[in-house]
């Protein structure tokens, strides 16, 4: 495996475990079986590695968010909102540490910001994805002629959001494929 991966394995489970605020580059390294320096050959500071992470270490959320559309007229519409919910209630679940940690800090939030805007990302584009992919089912009959896509897009992500938020308050974890089941079941398509 190549030292890039290994590094971002290691960043991944310390970061979900402990958070961005809570660790450093050293203790990622570390954890990787690595040096700093060596972290530093492939990262240029802890935000980039944390933003690498939910990037490529994080659950499908974003390239099923950019397939989305093209699968508009396959499968059921619910089948494949509740994939997305499952995929993107896992995603906020995982990554509630490091959002935690960024938004703790004013100045990590802007160069937070600055960096996916650099790489013409952000959240907003889960909602434009889901979007998308809602208003081509729209156009195809299946869903609502009057139904609002973007609306929905909110919905059903804010939904995902909410629902990975309580489950770091749960006594017991919950199954995020049937929590994702039973709310897309109960949307009014």
């Amino acid at each position: 495996m190549a030292t890039r991966d290994v590094i971002l394995d290691a960043a991944a489970r310390v970061l979900r475990e402990r958070g961005l605020a809570n660790v450093t580059t050293k203790e990622i390294a570390r954890a990787a079986g690595f040096s700093e320096a060596t972290l530093y050959k492939h990262f240029r500071d802890k935000l980039e590695l944390m933003v690498a992470v939910l990037h490529e270490r994080a659950p499908q959320f974003i390239p099923l968010l950019q397939t989305l559309p093209a699968r508009a007229g396959t499968g059921s519409v619910r089948e494949i909102l509740a994939e997305l919910a499952t995929v993107c209630i896992t995603f906020y679940r995982d990554g509630f540490p490091m959002f935690a940690s960024i938004f703790s800090d004013p100045a990590i939030v802007a160069a937070h910001r600055e960096r996916l805007r650099a790489q013409r990302l952000g959240p907003h584009l889960a909602n434009e994805g889901l979007a998308a992919y809602l208003r081509a089912e729209q156009a195809l009959g299946r869903i609502a002629a009057d139904a609002d896509p973007e609306a929905l897009a909110g919905l059903v992500l804010g939904a995902c959001f909410q629902h990975a938020f309580i489950a770091h308050f749960a006594p017991e974890p919950r199954d995020d494929k049937e929590a994702a089941a039973a709310f897309i079941a109960q949307l009014r398509l």
